[in-house]
Parts: structure tokens; sequence; C-alpha cells
């Protein structure tokens, strides 16, 4: 029987604007029954804490304490590796999660490491040729992916991730990215520490086919698939093999309490 669980959030607990019927109960009764839980996102329009207030706002009392973000793993990989500065290619609310590391200027010619996040519209040419001129140099600093979801689901429909920009530079510069966020499974082992559980007992519940369940299943976790956000019905007709699909996460507490 599992004894911990990681929740994907967009797609999972809400969409758009509109929380999924049941999202909020199923939050709670993680809290009431003390099942050590956390919520993984790749989300890098808004910074943790404006993540937090936007959940409750939509009647979700998510702690911020419990997301983890590709921004708190960036972190801690650049002050392991020793960088004290970046070049931040995410949108400026997010800057926040990184006040402890300094910031390279627009207009500085080297930096550090390149940190590609999800600027969403923010994306240009101009901007998308800095982060390729930064990264095509003798000795080319690191390109972190934060994160490597391919799309999303807005509230007018799919729109691009964080994913597509990232193999772009890549193509251009020769550069492999180090991915610091869903399926990368470095993001996911934080999470189990964080969590205090090992892999085979724990389970982690999203939309997305790949970014979640496979990504989950590649670092021995279980991956239960939501048949809401982002999912297709060819999903299923995919290589990957969900351990469970649920028309949602309200389903959940039915789940776990049947699991073996």
């Amino acid at each position: 029987m599992p004894k911990a669980v990681l929740f994907d959030l967009d797609g999972v607990f809400y969409q758009g604007e509109t929380p999924v019927p049941g999202a909020a109960e199923v939050a709670a009764w993680c809290r009431q029954e003390r099942i050590p839980h956390l919520y993984l996102t790749n989300t890098t329009s808004r910074s943790r804490a404006d993540l937090a207030a936007r959940l409750a706002a939509m009647g979700l009392p998510i702690e911020e304490a419990r997301i983890l973000t590709p921004a708190m793993v960036a972190v801690r990989w650049l002050q392991e590796q020793g960088i004290h500065d970046a070049a931040l290619f995410v949108p400026r609310s997010t800057r926040d999660d990184f006040r402890e590391i300094s910031i390279a200027s627009d207009d500085a010619e080297s930096t550090g490491a390149v940190l590609v996040g999800d600027l969403g519209r923010e994306w240009d040419f101009s901007t998308l040729n800095r982060a390729f001129r930064l990264l095509l140099t003798a000795d080319p600093p690191p390109l972190i992916a934060l994160g490597m979801t391919r799309y999303w689901h807005a509230a007018d429909g799919l729109r691009l991730d964080v994913g597509p920009f990232v193999v772009a530079l890549e193509y251009a510069t020769d550069v492999r990215a180090t991915i610091l966020g869903k399926p990368a499974a470095p993001f996911f082992h934080a999470a189990l520490q964080l969590a205090g559980s090992a892999p085979g007992e724990t389970v982690m519940v999203g939309d997305d086919i790949r970014g979640d369940v496979e990504g989950a299943q590649k670092a021995g976790i279980q991956g239960i698939l939501v048949r809401t956000g982002k999912f297709r019905p060819g999903d299923l007709q995919l290589d990957i093999r969900p351990d469970a699909v649920l028309g949602s996460v309200a389903e959940f507490p039915a789940w776990w309490a049947g699991s073996p």
C-alpha cells in the first residue's frame, strides 16, 4: 500500500481558473488523514507564493510549503554547482523564487547559467535570440530547463510550454539541457526527499501521460492518470501504461482505500 502521494496541480486540481469538482475535498482529505503529500508543478509562469494565493482564491487552500516547483530545485542545483549568477528566461513574478542568486541583466554578454521556463506570450525573436547568444560561446554556460512540458491546457485551449523552446535552443547551440522539472528523475527524487518516502511506497497523480505518469514510473513511482486537463483518449494508445486511470482526482481517495 502506498504511503505518500505526489499530485500535479494544473489540469488535476484546477483547469484555467476553475477548480476540478471534488478537488478541494481531496486536499482536505489528505490533511485530515495525515498522508504525506506534495504538489508538484512545472509552472514557472508565477512564483510559488503567487501560485498559492491563486489556489486559495479558487477555494483550494494548498499550503505554499507543500508546493514543489522547478525553481526551488534549480536554486539548489546552482548552489551545489557553485554558480552564483544566471540569466533567467521566466516571467518577472517568478524571479522572486530566485532571490538567493544573482540575476544577469538583460544586456549581459555572459552568464553562469541560462535558465529557461515558461515565458508564454513574452517569448519573441529577440528574447529567444538572447538566450541563443549566451549559449553560443567558446565555453557555453549550462542550459537549465525548468521542466520539459510540451504544452498545457489554458482557458482558450492548448498552449506551448517550455519544452519546445528548450529543444530549439539545444538544436541551435548543440548544448544539451539539464532538466530540473518533470519528467526528469531529479525532480521526483527531490519530491521524495521532501515527502520522506521511498519510490516504491509513493504514487503520482497527474494529467500528463509523459511528464507525470511516465516520468514518475521511470523514477520507480506508481503513475496514475486522470481524465481531466490535457488528457486525450489517444494517451491510452501509447506505449505508456498508467498504474490506474481515474475520471478525476475526486476518485483518488476511493482508489487509495482499495489499493493492495
